[in-house]
């Protein structure tokens, strides 16, 4: 009974549209009073305090103080123009530099909607000015925010940590190493679907030749060869000079490359053939802030120039985890450290932070912040709950009876992580699912470092996931397209995400080789 009214009370609120916070504390809490009556609160609120009293959880404000800052300061269009002077000549070279930005920047924010956000603004309109229509545009930019929660230093594998230590502990050194193999394998994954990706360009080029060729027949029934050329420069048909409402105006030989798809001088897809595919997505993109629509190789001189301004945000990744690795403090003092840097960078070498945004940057951070530990803070009482009702042991045996495949059962588990995905955040996840399945899967023999990796891409698959997706949500947003036409084009990135996920689930050793290497 005492499962019916927790779980069911959870689910209730949920479809009410209560916050995830609120409903796992007001489901514990009935969950108590009816077991217990209302003096049964009282340990509750003993529980609640020690939930967030642990010194590893001090790393999360941390790390997303030192991502606004990084944030703030620009470190991310740094990071984007320096991976653009590497690959950005390439056919495909937007693709790749913006899942090379996702991963950099994943590496000092830890948190996959702060990546979206970051890099999006940036990316979105580049990736649209190169062809890409901005569902896909979105929905790529979205699915590289995964790698915010997967590469470390990441939140969620902090928050792993210090809730499955009470079945097995696992040192979040351990955690972040494990999570570079699969993240890596994403990347490429995720690449080799941007790669496939129908662009505007090819597109264009067969409807403006169409629409040409429909022009150049009606003005043969006009008249003369001569007449013929004076229509083409000016008439303004379909095809001419305003391919689908294109932008590009000039002469007669602008007119011609609209018409036969609007190849812009120097190789990029011209306005004008570019809108005669993005026109299905209704409003223009974003302007750009910075221009990364790279159509040449960069020189050596020019490589140089982005790398060394883009050194900043590149050594957060090489502070934090140095720092850890080579026993020079904790995780929770490396996020620490990466703040003070991050201060540091920003006042007085790239100095695009001023004294008087520190204490917005502060209350931003704050806030954030103050989300997260509020649903830790319910989350623990949940989790009390579950454990001192046994209701773990339950749940074990039933996955258990079910069938002595354990194959099946981690299939089972795996269906139903990424369910709670598309719906709840993962620290929630967390705090709900592994007092309930952790248990289940070291009895199979699985290992803790597996464990917490599956688990995390599990729910970092939720993030682009309808109906609730966040990082799809922040993507369409800065595209300024409807949710559901972006969710159109993310189930190509959803189908490699989860080909991933089966890859870490059942061979250990893309979790584990990497930290047993450096002996973690």
């Amino acid at each position: 009974m005492i499962e019916l009214i927790l779980f069911g009370t959870f689910a209730v609120l949920l479809l009410l549209g209560v916050p995830v916070a609120f409903s796992m504390g007001l489901s514990a809490f009935a969950a108590i009073i009816w077991q217990s009556g209302l003096q049964g609160l009282i340990p509750a609120s003993s529980v609640l305090y020690a939930g967030l009293s642990s010194e590893t959880l001090l790393a999360i404000p941390f790390f997303i103080l030192a991502g606004t800052i990084m944030e703030v300061t620009g470190i991310s269009a740094r990071l984007i123009e320096f991976a653009d002077a590497c690959v950005g000549h390439r056919k495909t070279g937007i693709a790749l530099t913006t899942i090379l930005v996702a991963l950099l920047f994943s590496s000092i924010s830890g948190s996959g909607p702060a990546t979206v956000a970051a890099i999006g603004g940036i990316l979105i309109p580049a990736l649209a000015k190169k062809g890409y229509s901005r569902r896909h545009a979105a929905s790529l930019v979205a699915s590289a925010g995964e790698l915010g929660i997967i590469i470390p230093p990441s939140i969620a594998y902090i928050v792993f940590a210090v809730v499955a230590a009470d079945y097995e502990r696992v040192s979040i050194g351990r955690l972040f190493m494990a999570g570079v193999v699969p993240g890596l394998i994403l990347l490429v994954g995720l690449y080799i679907v941007a790669v496939f990706l129908p662009r505007a360009g090819e597109a264009a080029k067969a409807n403006a030749k169409q629409h040409a060729d429909l022009a150049m027949g009606r003005i043969s029934r006009r008249g003369s060869r001569r007449e013929q050329a004076g229509n083409v420069a000016e008439a303004g048909e379909p095809g001419g000079g305003d391919v689908a409402g294109g932008v590009r105006e000039g002469s007669a030989a602008a007119g011609a490359a609209a018409a036969s798809g609007g190849v812009a001088a120097g190789g990029g897809v011209s306005a004008g053939a570019a809108n005669a595919v993005l026109a299905v997505d209704d409003e223009p993109a974003p302007a750009l802030s910075v221009d990364v629509v790279r159509t040449q190789r960069a020189s050596w001189p020019e490589i140089w120039r982005a790398f060394y301004r883009a050194v900043p945000g590149l050594l957060v990744p090489v502070i934090i985890l140095g720092g850890i690795y080579g026993g020079i403090f904790t995780p929770t003092e490396s996020a620490a450290v990466a703040c003070v840097y991050g201060l540091v960078v920003g006042l007085f070498v790239v100095r695009e932070l001023k004294l008087k945004d520190l204490p917005t940057l502060f209350v931003t951070a704050g806030l954030a912040s103050g989300r997260i530990m509020l649903i830790i803070a319910t989350a623990t009482v949940f989790a009390y709950v579950i454990t001192r009702n046994q209701i773990a042991r339950t749940v074990a045996d039933w996955l258990l009876s079910l069938t002595d495949n354990w194959v099946v059962i981690v299939l089972l588990i795996n269906l139903i992580l990424l369910i709670a995905g598309m719906f709840i955040d993962a620290i929630s996840a967390f705090y709900l699912f592994v007092p309930l399945f952790v248990p289940v899967m070291l009895e199979l023999d699985m290992d803790i470092t597996t464990i917490g990796v599956m688990m995390t891409m599990n729910l970092a698959l939720g993030l682009i996931t309808p109906p609730v997706g966040i990082d799809l949500f922040v993507a369409a947003g800065i595209a300024k397209i409807p949710f559901m036409t972006a969710v159109k084009g993310i189930w190509p990135f959803l189908g490699v995400g989860i080909v991933v996920l089966m890859l870490v689930t059942f061979v250990p050793v893309l979790s584990n080789g990497l930290p047993d290497l450096l002996g973690l």
